[in-house]
């Protein structure tokens, strides 16, 4: 069994979607990000970063010990070794699913988490902040547009590539028109007709609710002096 540390965000959803189309096993652990619980020491030990997802697998792949995991990359390449599902073994086609998946925890995710920020939960509106981060979302949707073009998914087969990405495709939120992004809109709607990631971005949704004042402490207010102060607890 695997114990999947998780809150109903993109970055959760990453893992619920893979667990769900690899059919492994798994229980939620709930991480309540907007009530702290991501500073738990117990969690800190999984996690270090102070961010879900992470996972515990009392299975692990080649035997031994439980082992455990954090970052949303090296989880789902993880989940892919051991179910040999979803990740080339070798070669070529292999490092090009793990660049993709690079390229979405590089690019895609935090430029859409500071697009959201500064449009969505930031107290005062910097029109130069929310117009940088729109742009670059939108030049990220040409980039995804871009690589499907003659592809089904964006390294041909189905992969963790393409399980990284869609959570963080969010249209309306980004203000973005898919009609623009014709090979991108026609891949997101296959991703979303799929049983598994229909099932896997549901996990949760029950936990889910507006972001709070309460909330935007926790989650925004962090800094060194604040992770050093949680360590000694």
């Amino acid at each position: 069994m695997i114990d999947l540390y998780y809150w109903p965000t993109p970055n959760g959803w990453k893992i619920t979607i893979a667990l769900e189309e690899m059919g492994l096993p798994y229980r939620v652990v709930p991480v309540d990000i907007g009530r702290g619980a991501q500073h738990d020491a117990g969690f800190v030990r999984i996690s270090p970063n102070r961010r879900m997802p992470a996972i515990i697998d009392d299975e692990p792949l080649g035997g031994g010990a439980p082992i455990d995991l954090f970052e949303s990359a090296a989880i789902l390449q993880y989940l892919a070794d051991k179910s040999g599902q979803l990740l080339p073994k070798s070669g070529q086609a292999r490092y090009e699913v793990l660049a993709w998946v690079a390229w979405q925890v590089a690019g895609l995710g935090p430029m859409a988490g500071q697009l959201h920020h500064f449009k969505d939960y930031a107290p005062t509106k910097i029109e130069y902040a929310i117009q940088r981060y729109s742009n670059e979302v939108n030049r990220l949707y040409g980039v995804l547009d871009a690589r499907l073009e003659g592809r089904e998914f964006l390294c041909g087969a189905y992969s963790i590539a393409d399980i990284a990405s869609y959570p963080w495709v969010l249209p309306e939120a980004h203000g973005q028109d898919l009609t623009h992004f014709p090979n991108l809109d026609r891949w997101y709607q296959t991703m979303r007709a799929r049983p598994a990631v229909q099932k896997g971005r549901k996990v949760g949704v029950e936990l889910a609710r507006p972001m709070d004042d309460e909330s935007k402490k926790v989650l925004f207010g962090q800094s060194a002096a604040s992770v050093k102060a949680a360590t000694k607890t």
